[in-house]
């Protein structure tokens, strides 16, 4: 079994879509402390005029250790509604504007989004962006999983540990995290260890200097569902 261990993103980078293919099964790390400023609650589209912007999910105001699983969404703010207007720019331009803003409003107004979890909403954004482009996406939620983890010393001894006890053959990271973790830890369990390095090509988002890494949203407005499943594709794993 291969697996990927990563924090449940706000509508990620391709490059979160293709470690979700990559793998067969896919554990979503919700067990670690939130850390502001990161994606897990925002991320990235165009700008209007030039550059990039944030879309961002409020949050209610919680102490700084709390975790990711208990971290609220600040309902009372219309965050949906705002999203939609910072993207709507797109329609001058992008051949997939209206399919990609039916597809974000089912995403965010749907009855599975109706929820004051941030995991949950994030978890069934990716589900429904898998299940558009045809990525398996067979998944488990860390925190409902009981999982006895013991004492971890190390960052990386969580990915270690939960794939000693999944009894996988081969943990596949992003390149990132080629500090983090010691390969001789991981063949000593007899766990292949390796890094899949996202090579996404670029494509045309028509009036601007491409800016890449940016939100799945902004890959679905400038192409095809085909195009961005072939573009799924693009990456390569190494050692």
């Amino acid at each position: 079994m291969k697996l990927g261990i990563m924090q449940p993103y706000f509508f990620p980078y391709i490059g979160y879509f293709q470690l979700i293919n990559a793998v067969d099964k896919w554990i979503v790390f919700d067990t670690v402390q939130y850390m502001r400023r990161h994606w897990v609650n925002r991320n990235r589209v165009l700008h209007p005029k030039s550059g990039w912007q944030y879309i961002t999910v409020p949050l209610v105001r919680q102490p700084r250790e709390t975790l990711i699983k208990d971290i609220l969404i600040a309902n009372n703010h219309d965050w949906k509604n705002t999203i939609l207007a910072q993207i709507e720019h797109y329609k001058k331009k992008a051949p997939f504007y209206e399919g990609t803003v039916d597809f974000l409003k089912e995403c965010l107004f749907s009855a599975e989004a109706r929820t004051e979890s941030l995991s949950k909403l994030n978890v069934n954004c990716m589900k429904k962006v898998c299940e558009r482009l045809g990525i398996g996406f067979d998944f488990s939620v860390c925190s409902e999983m009981g999982l006895e983890l013991g004492d971890i010393n190390e960052p990386g001894d969580w990915t270690l540990r939960i794939s000693e006890l999944l009894g996988a053959e081969e943990y596949i990271n992003p390149p990132g995290g080629r500090d983090i973790y010691d390969p001789v830890k991981f063949c000593a369990r007899q766990i292949n260890l390796r890094f899949l390095d996202p090579a996404p090509s670029p494509y045309n988002q028509k009036g601007y200097e491409f800016v890449p890494g940016l939100s799945i949203i902004d890959v679905m407005m400038w192409n095809s569902a085909d195009d961005v499943s072939r573009m799924i594709g693009e990456c390569c794993l190494t050692d």
